[in-house]
């Protein structure tokens, strides 16, 4: 069969009032002098040290870290696939377990603190969650749990496993509407298994790792899929930080700040990466300078608005009922923070936007070019389903009172899509240095140049819609 051809997605195709993109839309950056990127989870390549950090730009990325209250604001995470659950869709069932635990002792904690597991336990590893361990426990009733521990020893960076967090706000929304894993115990004495641990519900559901979900039964399913995976975002954003307790999980204000003063950072220091066998430097994106500038006009900037964000959000990241189209659990918590709602937002749309630019590579998904997969809903469809249920937020919630996010998506694609080129120029500085030769590293690495550029032209089209085309 025939593909369709791809087409070259402008800045002009933003303009319906309902229409959202993105490029990577995480929340910004947290990073200690470790960078790693979601791009490059399927390249398995090692982190890399940004070796050309200075102790100026050292302090600045703590900075940001501290005034974010936690590191997982951010894009960067290689490997770093949260708690999950068995991803049999992906076929990565657990198996042996590669990092032992002292099993008797954790079967005498469980006995003294958690009575909803039966001892003894079968204790197997999942292939996922590289930056934290996750076991399934299988209990004397056969029924499974999901344990996430953190790594084994010295870690690189204090901010990158925070299981005390994952824990924090999965407990915190038990109550709420949003579907989460039932939290039943976290466990802070390194004694037990050597580091801190939580235990959750085990959901046993449907993952689809395709967000064109080509295996589901009809164009029907499809869409209807879609639409509970939308609502599902959109009542994560209606949830009150402190009415579940989570009012000191991250600032309510400057989202946006942090993000662009940290990335910038990030984006120089890769820049300056030499390439050992060339002697070059990796160079700055396209349009770098004028792209800052752009984004820290705060006259130019979305309306500030602070909601729980899960900082991931994307179909491969939620369990699907086995028969129904709904979500019955969210994943992979690690970069949730208090944060601008539009960032999931567009990130969960971001296979849509890079589907149709030339140059997207490898997250470039063909299925969603027009008319490729019946039932696939239009991004109108999606922003219009994500705001009628976000307005029903209580009066006074960062989502309700009528926004209307379509308003601020020129801004927040193009922000997202600068962000998605610093990402790959980040693998093209790992490249550089010789820590990642893989083909597909290679492959994210070119796409920085064109992803920079069209990031340029959703500048241009912000600037016109907030008042006249500007002259940066």
């Amino acid at each position: 069969m025939r593909r369709p051809a791809r087409y070259h997605f402008t800045p002009d195709s933003l303009t319906s009032p309902t229409e959202n993109f993105d490029g990577n839309g995480r929340p910004a950056a947290h990073l200690t002098d470790y960078i790693y990127s979601s791009a490059a989870r399927s390249t398995r390549d090692v982190p890399l040290p940004i070796r050309n950090l200075g102790q100026s730009s050292q302090l600045l990325l703590q900075s940001a870290i501290l005034d974010c209250k936690h590191a997982l604001d951010t894009t960067l995470t290689l490997g770093i696939h949260s708690f999950c659950i068995a991803r049999t869709a992906k076929g990565k069932m657990a198996g042996r377990v590669r990092h032992p635990i002292d099993q008797q002792a954790l079967e005498r904690y469980i006995e003294k603190n958690v009575p909803q597991i039966k001892t003894p336990l079968e204790i197997k590893q999942f292939g996922f969650g590289q930056s934290n361990p996750t076991y399934q426990l299988t209990d004397a009733t056969n029924k499974r749990f999901v344990m996430r521990k953190k790594p084994p020893g010295k870690l690189l960076s204090k901010a990158a496993h925070k299981v005390e967090r994952e824990h924090r706000i999965i407990h915190a929304l038990e109550h709420t509407d949003v579907p989460v894993p039932k939290a039943y115990c976290l466990c802070e004495d390194e004694s037990v298994v050597g580091t801190a641990f939580y235990i959750m519900e085990f959901l046993d559901g449907r993952i689809l790792e395709d967000p064109a979900m080509p295996e589901v039964s009809s164009p029907e399913e499809r869409k209807a899929l879609w639409k509970a995976a939308t609502l599902t975002l959109a009542k994560l954003h209606r949830v009150a930080p402190e009415d579940v307790g989570l009012q000191t999980f991250g600032k309510k204000s400057g989202f946006y700040d942090r993000q662009i003063q940290t990335w910038t950072t990030i984006c120089k220091s890769q820049a300056a990466a030499v390439d050992l066998e060339t002697g070059e430097k990796v160079g700055d994106l396209p349009h770098f300078g004028e792209m800052v500038s752009f984004f820290s006009d705060k006259s130019r900037q979305p309306k500030d608005r602070g909601t729980l964000i899960h900082g991931d959000y994307k179909i491969d990241n939620l369990v699907f009922h086995k028969t129904e189209p709904r979500v019955i659990g969210i994943l992979d918590w690690e970069m949730s923070t208090v944060g601008h709602p539009l960032s999931d937002l567009c990130n969960f749309l971001h296979p849509y936007f890079t589907a149709s630019r030339a140059g997207s590579g490898l997250y470039a998904n063909d299925g969603f070019l027009p008319g490729a997969t019946p039932g696939l809903p239009t991004i109108e469809e999606i922003v219009g389903w994500y705001t009628a249920e976000a307005a029903q937020a209580p009066a006074g919630s960062p989502v309700g009172g009528g926004w209307t996010p379509a308003t601020e998506l020129s801004w927040g694609a193009a922000f997202s899509l600068f962000r998605l080129a610093g990402v790959c120029q980040g693998i093209a500085a790992r490249a550089a240095q010789g820590q990642a030769s893989s083909e597909q590293a290679k492959r994210f690495a070119v796409t920085r140049g064109p992803l920079a550029e069209f990031a340029w032209e959703l500048v241009g089209r912000s600037q016109e819609e907030s008042g006249g085309k500007a002259k940066l």
